[in-house]
């Protein structure tokens, strides 16, 4: 089995337990991990066992994140909270620590807010790893290139023996294809959202999107310029479109791979780089 069937497994099944209330199975000897992945468009929660093994998953769609930063830290903090009483309920056990993520290359106070929105809801602060670096986790990528589109960023991290050698982020993601489409047909932003994420009009998106997603590519091909990397894989929210990694793949003249549920692959991959938590009450 490949690393992009495997990790498609993975997201199968949190797809299938995703925001229903119910949780998967837990034997508590196998301890847990918890991830929260603050997005510009959704607030994802998740939780595994000790084994990677999906138990809990669940996301709330908010507007608290522009282009990587936290623009509204006390909705953030009320939307994890819920997700986290929601995990507990339905788990039976109080989640005790939690890991995040921030775009490559992020600076200033942002990390550190990330973590105090965690803290925030009630949970310690685990670690806080970057993007591209979590997708990969889930991935087992040791050599290759991860493209993390976002709501707000295109992030590109580059690796060579599981080690990030190379990493970039552009403020070009899902938020800029919402403007086009909002452009396209003269209506409001949030009605333009909705139809994006309209799996009946995913042809009619991507034809509307397709030069932001081209801006994307071009991202892409100024990194692997400097640094040349194969497989590349390209995740995210914003690359849920199904002609995504088509015109990614044309554009950069090489095979670009999506997995399945781009939008919960960094997410997961959050939980699974987070320390064991053996003590459950």
């Amino acid at each position: 089995m490949s690393v992009l069937e495997k990790a498609n497994e993975t997201l199968a099944e949190f797809k299938k337990i995703v925001n229903t209330g119910l949780a998967q199975s837990f034997e508590a000897g196998c301890g847990y991990k918890v991830g929260v992945d603050l997005g510009t468009s959704s607030i994802v929660l998740v939780v595994l066992d000790g084994e990677n093994r999906v138990l809990f998953g669940a996301f709330e769609y908010a507007d608290v994140i522009r282009d990587g930063l936290v623009v509204n830290y006390q909705q953030s903090v009320e939307i994890v909270s819920r997700l986290k009483k929601q995990a507990e309920d339905a788990l039976g056990f109080t989640l005790k620590k939690a890991s995040g993520a921030i775009p490559p290359g992020t600076i200033g106070n942002n990390k550190r807010i990330v973590g105090n929105v965690i803290e925030s809801s009630g949970m310690e602060l685990d670690k806080i790893v970057d993007e591209p670096t979590a997708a990969a986790c889930l991935l087992q990528l040791e050599h290759g290139a991860v493209i993390d589109v976002g709501g707000g960023t295109t992030g590109i991290s580059i690796f060579e023996n599981g080690e990030v050698i190379l990493s970039a982020d552009e403020a070009t993601g899902g938020t800029h294809m919402t403007l086009v489409i909002a452009g396209f047909h003269k209506i409001p932003i949030p009605e333009a959202e909705v139809r994006k994420r309209n799996p009946q009009l995913d042809a009619e998106c991507f034809s509307i999107c397709r030069p932001v997603v081209q801006r994307m590519a071009e991202i892409t091909r100024k990194i692997l310029e400097k640094q040349p990397s194969e497989p590349l894989f390209v995740v995210g929210g914003a690359s849920i479109l199904s002609e995504f990694e088509q015109e990614f793949s044309k554009y950069l003249n090489q095979a670009v791979y999506k997995p399945d549920y781009p939008q919960f692959v960094t997410p997961i991959g959050i939980a699974m780089s987070s320390e064991i938590i053996d003590e459950v009450s």
